[in-house]
């Protein structure tokens, strides 16, 4: 397996790593997270559970990235997938048996430890997991990023809205997660006359 630079999971890829980690749920929230919302490994490991949970554990449907944890301090919305919802309530019920603090300033994602888990512990699960899925290589945790938004880009074609979603400054940031996929470029290549 070699390392490459940040580039989105395949479809395959997504579906392997999620269906590998179902059993776990605190990693599969993490990855869901990441996949679902655009989060940097950063803000996801200084969430709180009151970013995302309301006092009695429901799960909220828009989150607000505090400035402390978002990159250059740039606070912003993020809406949740439906999908998340399910996955946020069976995350509260596992912290719940795990005996974690489940008040609004306590850890969102915790290591065996109880506490704030580190971004390069999350780095290695990550890792780990791929290993588990058979990925033929190994991506960075901001590949996760990367394949939200380019997932984002690619269902709508909006650049201005994956701007958005990915709470950049510029579309110029925005435009890396544009790029065509083989998958893309063959089926625009097919009916050509030539």
């Amino acid at each position: 397996m070699t390392h490459l630079s940040p580039q989105s999971l395949t479809a395959d890829e997504l579906q392997a790593l999620l269906r590998v980690t179902a059993g776990h749920p605190r990693d599969h929230l993490v990855f869901s997270l990441a996949l679902g919302t655009g989060l940097r490994l950063s803000e996801l490991v200084g969430l709180n559970v009151g970013d995302f949970y309301f006092p009695n554990g429901q799960p909220r449907l828009r989150v607000r990235v505090r400035a402390e944890i978002a990159k250059r301090g740039r606070a912003g919305d993020v809406f949740l997938p439906d999908a998340l919802t399910p996955k946020l309530t069976r995350f509260w019920r596992h912290k719940l048996s795990r005996g974690e603090r489940l008040d609004p300033l306590a850890p969102l994602l915790c290591g065996l430890s109880r506490r704030r888990i580190s971004p390069r512990r999350l780095q290695v699960i990550f890792r780990l997991w791929q290993e588990n899925a058979a990925f033929d290589r190994f991506y960075p945790f901001h590949a996760l990023r990367h394949t939200a938004v380019t997932n984002v880009y690619r269902a709508s074609h909006d650049l201005f809205l994956a701007q958005r979603f990915a709470r950049h400054a510029s579309p110029l940031t925005t435009t890396i997660y544009t790029h065509v996929s083989d998958e893309d470029l063959r089926e625009r290549v097919r009916d050509l006359t030539c």
